[in-house]
């Protein structure tokens, strides 16, 4: 179940990161924080992000609007 959702899309790096890294900030372990994302580095960012901080990246998907869709969870 999403705890949390961050619309980033049409934002360029490092915005999307930064509003994913506050939200997780705000989530208790076991949270879901999914974040829709239109910057094509995403996927590498959000991978970055999740081994940095230890949270896990549940999945990384494209969306048929052509953007991404991000289920982290705060570990």
């Amino acid at each position: 179940m999403i705890s949390q959702s961050i619309d980033a899309r049409g934002l360029n790096c490092p915005i999307p990161v930064m509003k994913a890294k506050k939200g997780i900030k705000g989530l208790q372990t076991g949270q879901i924080l999914e974040i829709l994302s239109s910057d094509p580095g995403s996927a590498r960012d959000f991978d970055a992000l999740c081994r940095s901080t230890g949270d896990k990246l549940l999945s990384s998907d494209n969306q048929d609007d052509g953007s991404y869709r991000f289920v982290i969870e705060k570990t």
